[in-house]
């Protein structure tokens, strides 16, 4: 499970690639980490960080399949929890090895097919109930249609904690599901699906106010 927010600001990962600020200052040691941080520039492409993101995006279709299928299983859960586990490593070998636009573009776009085409296939299964996944979705699009229109004007919103803690969530739900041990307890997984709601959309509202705070700030300016 990644506890990454799959928000179109960058998540864990995402943002470290966006970062692209090194100390170069300092003894050998701190020149040392400045040599790895940046062995990738911000245009580029092959990373270890991109190849792993893009792997994550090419196994998904197979794990959505299988939860369609089977909901549950070892080699299922398994499957689900590399593909979202894995951006932590992607994150740390982005902060490690140099920011790339192309991996702050990449990273949030892995964890938002992810999270819900993972919930999607459940619903499709008869898995999960289709409202909280539809409330989800569209707190989803709604944010990504407020930080593209402020974005296209200069304004940067970060995510938040609690956004990546909504992620968390989201990939939770799905993990208590494919897990042969807590399959058979849907109460659990339905409890997180319905936090993960609320969670979202609160998160959402805290966008909405630090975006109106950043233009209020702008028109004082």
């Amino acid at each position: 499970m990644s506890a990454s927010s799959s928000d179109s600001a960058p998540s864990d990962s995402a943002s470290a690639r966006a970062a692209g600020r090194v100390d170069g200052a300092g003894d050998g040691a701190g020149n040392g980490r400045a040599e790895r941080a940046t062995t990738f520039g911000p245009g580029a492409l092959l990373t270890p960080a991109n190849v792993i993101t893009v792997v994550r995006l090419l196994f998904a279709p197979l794990v959505f399949f299988l939860i369609y299928e089977h909901q549950s299983g070892w080699l299922l859960f398994g499957l689900w929890v590399a593909i979202t586990a894995s951006d932590s490593l992607d994150g740390y070998l982005a902060r490690r090895q140099g920011t790339t636009r192309s991996g702050a573009f990449l990273d949030p776009l892995a964890d938002k097919v992810l999270a819900l085409g993972g919930l999607w296939a459940m619903v499709l299964a008869g898995r999960f109930f289709w409202v909280p996944v539809v409330l989800i979705t569209l707190r989803e699009v709604f944010i990504s249609a407020f930080r593209s229109y402020w974005g296209r004007r200069g304004l940067a919103v970060p995510a938040s904690n609690i956004a990546k803690f909504k992620t968390f969530l989201q990939f939770s739900a799905v993990t208590l599901v494919t897990f042969p041990w807590t399959t058979g307890y849907e109460w659990m997984a339905d409890v997180v699906l319905w936090l993960a709601v609320a969670i979202a959309w609160i998160s959402a509202g805290q966008y909405v106010a630090a975006g109106s705070r950043a233009t209020t700030t702008m028109a004082r300016d």
